[in-house]
């Protein structure tokens, strides 16, 4: 069975992990409330 050290060890990877998956959405969802991305595809005009 692994000692409590390496489960530490593990446990904070995966919290770091986890905070910045949680960070990266925050940011996507943001960006989406503040309107620098839109989900319409945008269109090209032709010439």
């Amino acid at each position: 069975m692994a000692d409590r050290g390496a489960l530490k060890f593990v446990g904070f990877i995966f919290a770091t992990a986890t905070l910045a998956v949680m960070l990266v959405a925050g940011m996507v969802v943001k960006g989406y409330a503040d309107g620098a991305y839109t989900l319409e595809a945008s269109t090209v005009e032709a010439p």
